[in-house]
């Protein structure tokens, strides 16, 4: 790969994961209702998951979805689905001094299998591996999901580290109430590209 492609992959990364989708919105309002220090296992699961599943479209899922079209319809429905009710969760958080006994941020196991049910997540594996790894060859693709690993350290951090800084703002329930309400809402609107596409 050539300098010049590798720094539009840099820059094509960063920008697909620092923007609003899913990820961002769950790790601002983990930061905000738990805290940093609690959603790192959350930034773990996304800023490592994500590119494990580049890796894996890039060496063989996106086949399936040429292959088996209906795949990917089934794969939307679930998604769909799987954020209503991850915005209902979020819209019903409670504020922290009233949260139930086992309230707690999302694990690294959930946020890294999350990816598979997030549309922005697919659509950024699949545009990243058909623009930057058109060979599908193993360094392409690990250049590719090595990237995302980089940017991911780097978006992650930047929206838990906001929510984190939120908290101070939302001790009022009122608040918090209207912040998870509002970020459950983004949530939702964040697949209508997907649902209108």
């Amino acid at each position: 790969m050539t300098q010049d492609l590798l720094i539009a992959l840099a820059g094509f990364a960063f920008v697909t994961v620092i923007s609003p989708g899913p990820n961002n919105l769950m790790l601002l309002a983990s930061g905000a209702n738990f805290g940093l220090a609690r959603t790192v296992p959350h930034m773990l699961g996304v800023a490592l998951g994500f590119p494990a599943m580049v890796l894996l479209v890039g060496l063989g899922a996106m086949r399936v979805f040429e292959a088996f079209p209906m795949v990917r319809g089934a794969l939307t429905v679930l998604s769909v689905l799987y954020m209503l009710w991850l915005a209902w969760k979020i819209a019903h958080a409670a504020a922290p001094g009233e949260a139930r006994a086992g309230a707690r941020p999302m694990g690294f196991l959930q946020a890294a299998a999350f990816q598979w049910v997030n549309p922005k997540a697919w659509s950024m594996a699949l545009g990243a591996i058909t623009l930057y790894a058109v060979s599908r060859d193993l360094p392409a693709v690990l250049l590719v999901a090595g990237t995302y690993v980089a940017m991911g350290a780097i978006s992650t951090t930047t929206w838990a580290v906001l929510g984190g800084s939120l908290r101070r703002v939302l001790t009022n329930p009122a608040r918090l109430r209207l912040f998870n309400w509002s970020m459950a809402a983004l949530l939702i609107a964040s697949m209508l590209p997907v649902l209108l596409g």
